[in-house]
């Protein structure tokens, strides 16, 4: 009898590994579109809107907005319904307000960039209080029943799969807005697809057998206890802070290189849309490889060194002109290679880092303050364009300074995340050890299928 109960559930959990897998695949480009930079977004808002960057640093702002005041929500709802059902059903609403979006569209007046920016913001905020509940509950969920053990090599593998899907929307929407010259008509039939593909994936969601596991199954302690067991994490408040950090960094001036392309550089919608399926691909490659790695040797290790070489690279944005822009192309293949490894590990290492007994908590409190931070950035970040460039003549210079700030912010805050105090975790200089064996190194830059499936030795079943 028990030999039969073990067998079903290894046999549930393969069929919700696979589920869990094909419905990311299926919501990718409405999660894609929900992100505050994106193809899609910034030709809405810098070319069919046309909306001044303040307006656009404060649109961007909205998706993290949303994530802070998720905080004084998602915790709550957390003990009234369990992390799945809150998952699908704020999923439902953040496609509801999508679809209404898209209907909508038209009547947003295109000659009145003041009066499309306050519809924009409006709606914008609505859906991403949703998206930002939905994402909480879906990490609660995903901890609740993915074993520890497979946690990165197997979200290195579904990542990977996700990013396939994630540059084949950002190809074809981009192509397609800048074939027909950014109308309305384009944006809305994007739009429909992504709520179609949505629509499966929160059935698949709905379906999965997923079941948490015995030593995950507890009772939820009321606010103020899971508050105290949240301040006494350390390495939870460290790692916290530090993604404050990260997040100014990454915010401030980021939403702003996609404009950048767009306005200083000349490039299409398709254009970028490729340079971004460059980046989608080459993160796709390097995923799995990047998994075996933090698997191996702890997150903020690998996190760090991950780090370091993508922001190393982000330093020739402020050298980019109209003569040398052939470089983008080997900066966001080389972006997407080396940062898919700290993106990840991210999320493995706060998976690693969340007091069970408050685990909603932990994750809203994480996503609220780094989203604090995030929101205010572009906000500074456009002003800060904005007044540069009505007292600088060169707009290319304002740039190139204003995107200084990002990489020496970045590599600063790194030494805060190797502060984290991670339970067998190896150090950096061990990895950069690592890096000199020729397998590992090889796999790192798109072999990773040598990993996976030659010197990848599998566990026993976790109990």
């Amino acid at each position: 009898m028990k030999a039969i109960s073990a067998r079903t559930h290894k046999a549930d959990l393969l069929r919700s590994l696979r589920l869990c897998t094909a419905e990311g695949i299926m919501a990718m480009p409405l999660v894609t579109m929900s992100l505050p930079v994106n193809v899609f977004m910034t030709a809405l808002v810098a070319k069919a809107f046309q909306l001044p960057k303040t307006t656009i640093g404060l649109i961007s702002a909205l998706p993290f907005v949303g994530n802070f005041l998720q905080i004084f929500i998602a915790s709550f709802i957390a003990r009234w319904k369990p992390p799945k059902t809150v998952t699908v059903l704020a999923a439902s609403l953040h496609l509801v307000s999508w679809a209404a979006f898209g209907v909508l569209l038209p009547w947003i007046p295109r000659d009145h960039p003041d009066v499309a920016g306050q519809w924009l913001i409006v709606w914008f905020l609505v859906t991403s209080c949703f998206g930002a509940i939905a994402g909480v509950s879906w990490n609660a969920w995903i901890q609740e029943w993915v074993p520890y053990r497979i946690r990165g090599k197997y979200f290195g593998r579904r990542n990977g799969t996700l990013q396939i899907s994630t540059l084949t929307f950002l190809l074809v929407a981009g192509w397609s807005l800048a074939h027909w010259n950014y109308l309305i008509l384009v944006f809305q039939i994007i739009i429909a697809i992504a709520v179609a593909m949505r629509i499966f994936s929160l059935r698949w969601q709905w379906i999965s057998p997923a079941q948490p596991r015995r030593h995950h199954v507890t009772i939820a302690l009321p606010f103020r206890d899971q508050l105290n067991v949240v301040l006494r994490s350390r390495s939870l408040l460290v790692f916290i802070a530090f993604g404050a950090v990260w997040s100014f960094a990454a915010n401030s001036f980021g939403p702003f290189y996609h404009v950048f392309m767009f306005d200083q550089l000349g490039l299409s919608a398709f254009e970028v849309g490729l340079l971004a399926t460059l980046a989608q691909l080459s993160g796709a490659l390097s995923l799995p490889a990047w998994g075996l790695l933090l698997d191996r040797f702890g997150n903020k290790s690998v996190m760090t060194f991950s780090l370091i070489l993508w922001q190393v690279q982000n330093f020739a944005w402020c050298f980019l002109t109209f003569e040398n822009q052939s470089v983008l192309y080997g900066m966001w293949i080389w972006g997407g290679a080396t940062g898919a490894g700290f993106i990840l590990g991210q999320f493995t290492l706060l998976l690693k880092l969340i007091p069970l007994e408050a685990k909603n908590l932990a994750i809203g409190v994480n996503l609220a303050v780094t989203s604090l931070v995030a929101a205010i950035a572009p906000i500074v970040g456009g002003a800060a364009l904005t007044w540069a460039l009505a007292r600088w003549p060169d707009p290319f210079a304002v740039h190139h300074v204003c995107f200084l700030f990002q990489p020496v912010l970045a590599l600063a805050g790194s030494f805060l995340l190797l502060r984290v105090h991670e339970p067998r975790a190896s150090s950096l200089t061990m990895v950069f050890g690592a890096m000199r064996n020729i397998r590992t190194l090889s796999s790192v830059f798109g072999l990773g299928f040598l990993v996976n499936h030659v010197f990848y030795r599998a566990q026993k079943d976790e109990k």
